[in-house]
């Protein structure tokens, strides 16, 4: 498996419906945050689908080096 590429060096704060959502965990995705299947030439990293029972808030990580996957937890300020 290769490394993610950092998209952004900032979290996307979103105010998301209530849904099923798939995160882009490889970087490459030309529609950050979300997975737009570009993982499938190769990169060896699968999105991640998340749910949210309400409409809500959120701050999606970008940098893809978050341990609370696809919520930031900071970790784009150690980049």
């Amino acid at each position: 498996m290769s490394e993610a590429k950092i998209a952004d060096k900032k979290p996307a704060v979103l105010d998301l419906a209530a849904g099923s959502y798939w995160w882009c965990a490889c970087g490459h995705s030309q529609k950050q945050p979300f997975c737009d299947g570009t993982h499938k030439q190769g990169t060896g990293i699968t999105p991640l689908e998340f749910k949210l029972d309400k409409q809500q808030k959120v701050a999606l990580c970008q940098c893809k080096r978050t341990a609370k996957a696809p919520f930031c937890d900071g970790s784009h300020q150690k980049l």
